[in-house]
């Protein structure tokens, strides 16, 4: 499962609230409520995220291996 719990500490950490993101880089309001349930957004969306905080991926999201997820 996909976390996007280390977006919120790098949001505070930088001092940068979400309207920000939705004002000065037309980040939508839909992809927000995406990240705070922890649902699926593209790769092209954490890219932008790093790109606008300046920061890894592993500051915008971390993987917690599901208890009932089977391997490929």
């Amino acid at each position: 499962m996909i976390l996007f719990d280390p977006l919120w500490e790098t949001l505070k950490r930088k001092k940068i609230t979400t309207y920000y993101l939705i004002k000065n880089y037309n980040l939508s309001r839909g992809t927000l409520d995406n990240l705070k349930h922890n649902r699926s957004v593209t790769l092209n969306t954490i890219n932008e995220l790093c790109s606008i905080l300046d920061c890894e991926i592993e500051d915008v999201i971390k993987y917690v291996k599901d208890s009932d997820e089977k391997c490929l």
